[in-house]
């Protein structure tokens, strides 16, 4: 038998303190989850990436990479 169930529901403040890659955060009727995984090469790509480059320093990392218009008052 299935049940199908609409729920609104309306949060207004949560504190997670910790949260994983294999974590389930559910909110709203309890059920069975099946665990799904899937890895889509939307690309096309054919070979390996390339390696990873050199990191940038904190002030490179803090500069934007487009200009941005000054703050408005």
């Amino acid at each position: 038998m299935n049940f199908f169930i609409n729920q609104s529901i309306n949060i207004q403040s949560i504190r997670i303190n910790g949260l994983s890659n294999s974590s389930v955060l559910q909110i709203g009727s309890a059920g069975m989850i099946k665990a799904l995984s899937n890895n889509y090469n939307t690309g096309g790509f054919t070979e390996p990436a390339p390696e990873a480059g050199q990191q940038a320093t904190v002030t490179e990392a803090l500069t934007p990479a487009v200009p941005l218009a000054p703050a408005s008052v």
